[in-house]
């Protein structure tokens, strides 16, 4: 009989109805928007990813580099495709409903564990990086300065740990205590708006030095020498896997929409959207620094670009950079508190209801909590989510679409489907074996050489 329960808990959808109704902030809500879902799923999408592309150009050359953004795009869609088909089939409103379905009580929370490793492990690098942005950081034995000291100087209000007070405080916490993903439409819209001035102001900054000291012409290709330059070319998969990680949002934003029928559309229209934008910010990215590009090309803004108002060009890029994470921060967070409140309390009402108050207030401080202390006091924490993060990421956007597709509970996959599933299990599989075995060697020697044996 529990068994029973569970099942049906699992298969009530994590939000309301899209009718007329309380939006569980005080408001009627009669639906969300078309546009309103496609800037959320874009938020999602477009996250601290976007700075990590120009380098995956350096690696793979523009060619190949162009063209693996664009099969990533529509493997995305595809695998979502996958997702939305077995959830209408199966009458199932969630991730966690489908994997419950296909695999029963196990691959629910197997997808529930890999989101909240992948969305907390984000958000910290989040925070992080804003710290970094504003407060400045100290990275072997150099110090960076933050955009907050070099406006005004020391001072004990912008200390790293103050300054992120601060922004938890007034921006992260009133941003997350919306019930409902559709209320984070315009901070998703403006979101979005930020990256594309950082690609602006990028492609603005590539065209004038191609004018006025000219840029050496970018790789077409990749640079294989030998079997390890072979095999990091398979490294750029995880990174743009986790470009386009945004499957744990689409069930959330569908069972909001007015018209939950055309998800569909607001799935196509947001890859296309940042598919564009991934595509012009790696291509300028590139051009503009070449094979000095670095993981980050953030970092790269921190030196002289060597045109005029240059410097407040690297403000403005930082800047906009750290609001944008900013106005992701809420829509991030989002799955990964109903996510976590379904592994902890699967037979709870959902989190929109007015009797969930309680629920809802008390897991969100609490992740909150923990994010921003993973934030201060254990900041290596990136080298630790180069592995969970990334793994965690592509069995949500890769492995756990597929596997649901050759499992195929309701015989509704075609030959062209399992055929996909499996490339997309291969690919996931092999590429990020090499991607997390060269990342463990790097940092094998780099500790190496740090502490020598």
């Amino acid at each position: 009989m529990e068994n029973v329960r569970e099942i049906v808990e699992v298969n009530e959808p994590l939000l309301q109805e899209s009718s007329s109704e309380s939006d569980g902030n005080g408001g009627e809500f009669n639906g969300a928007s078309f546009s309103g879902a496609v800037f959320n799923l874009a938020t999602t999408i477009i996250g601290a990813g976007i700075m990590a592309l120009p380098a995956t150009m350096k690696i793979l050359g523009l060619v190949p580099g162009i063209f693996m953004i664009v099969l990533m795009a529509f493997l995305t869609d595809t695998s979502i495709e996958f997702l939305l088909r077995f959830s209408n089939v199966g009458n199932q409103r969630s991730y966690s409903g489908v994997m419950d379905e296909s695999f029963g009580k196990t691959g629910r929370i197997m997808l529930q564990v890999s989101i909240l490793v992948s969305n907390i492990g984000v958000l910290i690098v989040y925070m992080i990086i804003i710290g970094d942005v504003l407060a400045g950081k100290n990275e072997y034995g150099i110090h960076h300065a933050g955009m907050l000291e070099g406006w005004f100087g020391i001072n004990w209000w912008n200390r790293r740990t103050f300054v992120l007070l601060i922004t938890t405080i007034t921006v992260f916490a009133p941003l997350t205590c919306f019930k409902r993903i559709d209320s984070l439409r315009f901070t998703s819209a403006l979101s979005v708006a930020l990256a594309v001035v950082f690609l602006l102001i990028t492609a603005g900054i590539t065209m004038i030095k191609l004018f006025t000291d000219g840029l050496l012409m970018p790789r077409l290709l990749p640079n294989v020498t030998d079997l390890s330059s072979f095999w990091s070319l398979f490294t750029v998969v995880p990174v743009l896997v986790n470009a386009y990680i945004c499957h744990y949002n689409v069930h959330s934003i569908q069972n909001e929409l007015e018209d939950p029928s055309r998800i569909k559309p607001v799935v196509r229209s947001a890859l296309a959207m940042c598919s564009s934008v991934y595509v012009m910010t790696s291509l300028f990215g590139y051009l503009l620094f070449g094979d000095g590009t670095v993981d980050d090309v953030l970092a790269n803004f921190d030196t002289d670009l060597g045109i005029p108002f240059g410097l407040i060009l690297n403000e403005a890029v930082r800047f906009s950079y750290a609001a944008h994470l900013m106005l992701v921060f809420p829509v991030v967070f989002y799955p990964l508190r109903v996510n976590i409140d379904g592994l902890f309390f699967p037979t709870a009402p959902p989190l929109t209801s007015s009797e969930s108050d309680l629920r809802f207030g008390s897991i969100t401080a609490g992740l909150i909590a923990v994010i921003f202390l993973g934030a201060n006091f254990i900041p290596s924490i990136w080298d630790a989510f180069q592995f969970t993060g990334a793994t965690a990421s592509v069995c949500i956007g890769f492995i756990f679409p597929a596997a649901v597709i050759l499992k195929d509970r309701h015989n509704q996959a075609t030959r062209r489907d399992k055929t996909i599933a499996i490339f997309m299990i291969v690919l996931a599989v092999f590429s990020n074996a090499i991607a997390i075995y060269s990342d463990a060697y790097a940092l094998f020697k780099k500790n190496s050489y740090i502490f020598p044996i």
